[in-house]
């Protein structure tokens, strides 16, 4: 299952008064992709560890890997919180824009 995720409206606080009627949605719109494409890295080794964790092969290893999939769980939890970023329903298109 493949999640999408969307910024949630309040960054980048500390520029509002400086550059009030400057048009800079491009730069932040660039930084939100890069936020949104690390996340879904993220979300690719949280994938692949849960699979590994149900896999017979790895079953000697299994609370090495469930230790690592908290851990990536819990990092996915403070970059989402971070940025401000979160999930969107699955059959909603994800578009590059959605920060104006």
């Amino acid at each position: 299952m493949k999640e999408h995720w969307e910024h949630g409206g309040h960054g980048d606080r500390n520029c509002e008064g400086r550059h009030k009627g400057r048009h800079h949605d491009g730069a932040k719109t660039f930084r939100r992709g890069r936020a949104l494409e690390f996340l879904n890295v993220l979300e690719v080794k949280r994938a692949t560890l849960r699979q590994q964790v149900e896999a017979p092969e790895y079953q000697e290893i299994k609370q090495v890997l469930l230790g690592e999939l908290k851990a990536i769980e819990m990092v996915v939890d403070e970059y989402t919180r971070h940025f401000e970023l979160r999930r969107k329903e699955a059959d909603e298109p994800q578009t590059p824009e959605g920060d104006q």
